[in-house]
């Protein structure tokens, strides 16, 4: 496709792989980093000096200006933290031009319960909502830019932009698939954050690989019953933002949230486990809330969520948590 020039948003682990990706396809790519000094390091090294710093990234240009990142892009890549999106989103606004491709590839929901959409909806102008499009599925940053192979899905009401996307992220490594469901897609790349929590408790306990498998799929179903009644599509669960995702962050030893899991259950406290991952964020402790405040809100069950919930921020033993999971009613299994 032709040369696009591009503007990300995000300059931590992944959004430096998505920007090796973009860089390698031959596009123009400025980074946009928060954090002070951090821009004019990225360009005097040509790589990102404080994530996934052994990586060079030739071509890259980087910006401590949000308004130079997004002023006559073609496409606008979004990968902050969940919980900076709405701000960002926010400030950039006035400065995207109409008709620019829109990606967001953070992954979580807010405190009140909405989507990465649904934010984007809200700080986004009208003329802008037809552009967007949302992209996740089991992605490690590190085996990204090692140019492993990797699989992905792109999400957008709009075909062509979906279009847009895919073929501008393509490689041979890194292969994208299309899909409608934006709501499926936003509810699997966020919610799996909190099964690995879990999934990582139960390795921390040494409870084996079939307390990990079940973890897998129960948090599977709820997954898929929560998207049920916000009307996404079930299919999608199986597939690479569902099943994919949850099956590389509950299992892979470059999971955050598996890694607070493990921690957790190692009995350290959450203070001690955020300050111990060095500035990275695990989405799953802000998912695990925001998540449990969705079910509630729509009379949803989610044990899972409960109790990793209850490990997080009511000092609940993780071993005493299992038990309790173990210990429910007894039901069919669709139920």
């Amino acid at each position: 496709m032709a040369k696009l020039n591009i503007g990300v948003l995000g300059a931590g682990s992944f959004g430096t792989a998505l920007s090796s990706i973009l860089l390698a396809n031959g596009h123009d790519v400025l980074l946009w980093c928060f954090e002070p000094g951090h821009a004019a390091e990225v360009n005097k090294a040509g790589r990102n000096t404080r994530y996934q710093t052994a990586h060079s990234l030739p071509g890259i240009r980087a910006t401590d200006s949000i308004v130079e990142a997004v002023t006559g892009k073609d496409l606008v890549l979004l990968v902050a933290p969940s919980h900076a999106t709405r701000a960002l989103a926010r400030e950039a606004n006035p400065h995207i031009a109409v008709g620019t491709t829109i990606v967001c590839a953070s992954k979580g929901i807010e405190g009140e319960g909405a989507t990465m959409d649904g934010v984007l909806h809200d700080e986004l102008d009208d003329a802008h909502h037809g552009h967007v499009a949302f992209l996740s599925g089991p992605s490690f940053a590190f085996e990204m830019l090692e140019k492993r192979p990797t699989a992905v899905v792109v999400a957008s009401k709009n075909d062509a932009v979906a279009a847009t996307v895919q073929e501008a992220f393509a490689t041979g490594f890194f292969r994208v698939y299309t899909t409608h469901d934006v709501v499926g897609v936003e509810l699997g790349g966020a919610v799996k954050n909190v099964m690995a929590i879990a999934a990582g408790c139960c390795d921390g306990l040494e409870f084996g690989h079939n307390a990990r498998a079940a973890v897998i799929t129960r948090g599977l179903a709820e997954m898929s019953r929560l998207g049920a009644a916000l009307g996404a599509e079930p299919l999608t669960f199986m597939g690479l933002a569902g099943m994919g995702d949850l099956v590389l962050t509950c299992t892979g030893d470059l999971s955050r949230n598996r890694t607070v899991g493990k921690k957790l259950a190692a009995g350290m406290t959450l203070d001690q486990i955020t300050e111990s991952l060095g500035g990275q964020v695990a989405e799953g402790v802000r998912t695990t809330q925001s998540t449990r405040a969705l079910a509630r809100r729509i009379g949803l069950d989610m044990p899972i969520v409960d109790a990793v919930y209850s490990v997080l921020f009511e000092d609940a033993d993780p071993r005493q948590a299992v038990g309790q999971l173990m210990g429910r009613p007894l039901k069919r299994e669709r139920d």
